[in-house]
């Protein structure tokens, strides 16, 4: 069996020699009968034997061997047969073989022209192969790989184009056929195909005809895509452009004019014939513009309804004319609006007291404002020549207006250094006429430098007042007799005078500038150490809030000392605290505290008695004044003369005593805050019957008549009706007492608005300006003139009622000139409602 394995191994090579393949076949057929004998042994050797009888097991060996070998044969003349074919099939292949690598000379051949070459690939992702040249004219590089680089050497746009038209190719199988331009400036025709599944690009070099006519081809395309851009980019601008043939006919405009004439679009506008222009406007520049000189002016047209200012450019050419308008509106009102800003500027400036001078690149006085000219004296046809600042400098030393030098000339460089520095300048000019100048320069960015002169003489003298001041105060603060402390606001202590250390017991260093309120608060222990004390102190000077708080009060310290503090904030956020030795004025207050209060007892223990004593004599005085009443009677019996004479005398001292009773009661009253006043509406009118009535006995007494002068209807007035009748009363009867014998007395009664007013008027001696200010005063009597010398309580009683009315009384009186008093009692509607409350 393994025999027969090898001879399947392996089959004659296509080409080998038929005979050694026969050769080989009449082995192997050999080697089949020497196998077929060799597996079975046993029937060789039974045959071979002499006499040996075949059995039938020899014979079914025998057969299978014979079947074995004749099957063996039978492959064998199939494998002959099939090695044959396979021998014909190589020959017509070797043949068909031997023709294409003909054709592929020949083609080869055709190929390797040097005016073409090609690059062909096989699907997306096959490897380019290429195939011929191009002439080294061209600059196409000989190396494949640098020539598949089509971006190293063609143009740009050209190796763009080309790149998106073989991706097309490949891709899409999209044709094409385009000319494309080397680095050299030669022209090479790309032809792009697709065929068999595979892209072929063929780059062809152009004779001389051609490549002129693909120059031309180009350069239109380059003029058509230039066109194209710059046609693109007039229409993204904000500036109406057009074009116009030779007839002035418009035949392109971009999307700003077609805005700025307010048509549909571009084209309706061109279609339309519509005029951005005035027809004024467009004559001049057809009048104006040539080839050599275009069109440049400033015009004004309607665009949507408003008044435009373009600056308008319009060219020439052998075709027609065109023109872009650049709208300038914006510029030409910010230019006013700067002018206008630049002039408010100048009077701004003007107006100021500081000087300024504005120089130019070229160092020459370009601006100055009155504050300059009058600080330095000089004359405006000299600062109108728009001097130079050198020249400027030295006129004013020449007029001994700057500060004396030593060395001129670099002081001079050093101001002028200005215009070409970056950083400020500033300096202190000490002038001759004493004044102190403080000098700032700066340059400007467009060249040139400002100058501002600030006077600094009020400045100065005002900082050596204050120095002078702080001395002063200092040296005032040291010997001031109160205790004064400064804090600042984190608690530390800036200064302490004596009298501070001296009312503590406090040492210097203990309070030392620098120190904290806290230490200072340990070193008052000693003499106070109340829980609220410094610490209420150290609380309000260091607090954070916003409101910062004052304090005063008044402590007692162990030493006996009373002293008045008080915490003050200071505007630099730093707080004073001062204290005062009020011990002195302490004890005299208290003493005075406790007479006052003996006085107000006192003063209580008197209201008390005249209450109790006027209640108490009251009672004896109606009984007395009743039973006088009763005798004079005419049912009583008769009296002789001189008991009615006495009985008289009784009943009119008992009145008297009677109404001083009153009178007292009444102003004790008063005094005690308990007086309640009834309100209620008065008729003016009735009011002077009733008192005229109850005044007449006393009048007729007198021998005094009453002339009243009033209106019949004087309206209603809100008061008290018993105690306005006293006023009345009081104020007749002591005109009355003072007015001599057959005279007359006057009362006047008037209206004035809502108030009411009356004068009580007597022809008597009069009272001196003394005796008038004292008039009021309680138990103040005057006998000048007077029948009878009273308690001098009716002026005083007068005087508080009309107070309680809320009213006010004058008195008009001089020696030899009689007396007028005049009352005025509130009665308007503010009067009322105020009644009308009090009364609920």
């Amino acid at each position: 069996m393994m025999e027969y394995d090898r001879l399947f191994e392996r089959e004659p090579e296509a080409g080998s020699n038929p005979d050694a393949g026969k050769k080989r076949m009449r082995l192997s057929t050999r080697s089949l009968l020497y196998s077929a004998t060799s597996l079975f042994p046993a029937a060789a050797q039974a045959a071979d034997a002499p006499g040996h009888a075949f059995t039938s097991g020899h014979v079914v060996a025998l057969s299978s061997v014979g079947g074995l070998v004749s099957a063996l044969l039978i492959g064998a003349f199939t494998l002959l047969r099939r090695k044959t074919a396979v021998e014909n099939e190589n020959r017509q292949i070797k043949s068909a073989l031997s023709d294409a690598h003909g054709k592929i000379s020949r083609y080869e051949a055709l190929i390797a022209d040097k005016n073409r070459r090609i690059v062909i690939w096989d699907g997306l992702t096959g490897q380019a192969e290429v195939l011929g040249e191009l002439p080294i004219e061209t600059g196409a590089p000989r190396d494949d790989r640098d020539f598949l680089a089509f971006g190293r050497w063609l143009k740009p746009r050209s190796a763009g184009e080309l790149e998106r038209a073989v991706e097309a190719l490949r891709g899409g199988a999209t044709s094409f056929d385009i000319v494309v331009e080397t680095n050299r400036d030669e022209v090479i025709e790309a032809q792009g195909r697709v065929s068999g599944g595979r892209a072929f690009v063929r780059f062809l070099a152009l004779n001389n005809l051609r490549a002129e006519l693909a120059e031309l081809q180009i350069e239109r395309e380059r003029l058509q895509s230039s066109i194209r851009s710059f046609q693109t980019l007039l229409d993204a601008v904000d500036m109406p452009s057009w074009q116009r043939d030779k007839t002035g006919a418009l035949t392109w405009v971009n999307e700003a004019y077609g805005e700025a004439v307010a048509a549909p679009s571009p084209e309706a506008a061109v279609r339309e014939s519509r005029e951005l222009l005035e027809t004024v406007t467009r004559e001049k520049i057809k009048a104006t513009a040539t080839h050599d000189n275009p069109f440049r002016d400033k015009v004004a047209t309607i665009v949507n309804g408003n008044r435009t200012f373009y600056d308008v450019v319009d060219v020439r050419s052998r075709e027609g004319s065109a023109g872009i308008a650049v709208d300038v509106s914006r510029s030409e009102a910010a230019r006013d609006e700067l002018r206008r800003t630049i002039k408010s500027h100048a009077e701004t400036l003007d107006m100021l007291a500081t000087p300024v001078a504005i120089f130019d690149e070229r160092q020459k006085l370009q601006y100055y404002n009155q504050a300059f000219r009058q600080l330095w004296n000089l004359d405006i046809p000299f600062l109108e020549s728009t001097p130079d600042h050198a020249e400027l400098l030295d006129r004013l030393r020449a007029a001994g207006r700057l500060p004396e030098q030593l060395n001129w000339k670099a002081w001079k460089d050093t101001i002028l250094s200005v215009y070409r520095a970056i950083d400020p300048h500033t300096d202190l000019w000490h002038m001759p006429n004493g004044q102190t100048l403080r000098v700032f320069a700066t340059a400007r960015p467009q060249g040139g430098a400002t100058w501002v002169f600030e006077n600094l003489t009020e400045q100065v003298d005002l900082e050596t007042r204050y120095n002078t001041l702080l001395k002063v105060q200092g040296e005032t603060i040291d010997h001031l007799a109160e205790g004064v402390a400064v804090f600042a606001p984190d608690g530390r202590i800036t200064l302490s005078n004596p009298a501070f250390r001296a009312l503590w017991n406090i040492t210097s260093e203990e309070a030392a500038p620098g120190t904290h309120i806290k230490d200072i608060e340990k070193a008052c222990l000693p003499s106070y150490d109340q829980a609220d004390g410094w610490k209420n102190f150290s609380r309000i000077i260091t607090s954070f809030n916003d409101q910062r708080m004052q304090a005063a009060g008044k402590i007692e310290l162990k030493t006996g000392l009373v002293l008045d503090y008080a915490v003050i904030p200071l505007p630099n956020a730093q707080t004073m605290l001062t204290f005062v030795n009020v011990t002195a004025s302490e004890l005299a207050e208290r003493a005075l505290k406790e007479k006052n209060e003996a006085l107000h007892k006192a003063d209580e223990l008197k209201n008390a008695f005249v209450q109790h004593v006027s209640y108490e004599l009251r009672s004896p005085l109606t009984n007395i004044i009743g039973f006088t009443d009763l005798l004079r009677t005419q049912g009583m019996d008769p009296l002789t003369s001189r008991q009615a004479e006495y009985l008289d005398h009784i009943s009119n001292s008992s009145s008297v005593l009677l109404t001083l009773v009153n009178d007292i009661l009444d102003l004790a009253t008063v005094d005690a805050g308990i007086m309640e006043l009834h309100y209620e509406a008065v008729t003016v009118n009735d009011l002077l019957d009733e008192v005229a009535l109850q005044v007449a006995h006393k009048l007729q007494e007198n021998q005094v008549t009453l002339k009243i002068t009033a209106d019949h209807d004087l309206g209603v007035v809100y008061a008290d009706h018993q105690r306005l009748k006293q006023i009345f009363i009081k104020l007749l009867t002591n005109a009355a007492n003072f007015a001599p014998e057959r005279s007359s007395i006057g009362l006047k009664c008037w209206r004035d608005g809502e108030d009411f007013l009356f004068t009580v008027s007597d022809p008597g001696p009069g009272m001196s300006a003394e005796a008038v200010e004292k008039i009021f005063n309680r138990f103040e009597s005057s006998n000048n003139g007077g029948r009878k010398s009273g308690a001098g309580l009716g002026l005083a009683i007068v005087d508080s009622f009309v107070s309680l009315h809320h009213g006010r009384i004058a008195v008009d009186s001089a020696p030899g000139a009689g007396t007028r008093i005049t009352c005025r009692i509130p009665a308007g509607m503010a009067t009322a409602a105020r009644l009308d409350k009090v009364a609920l």
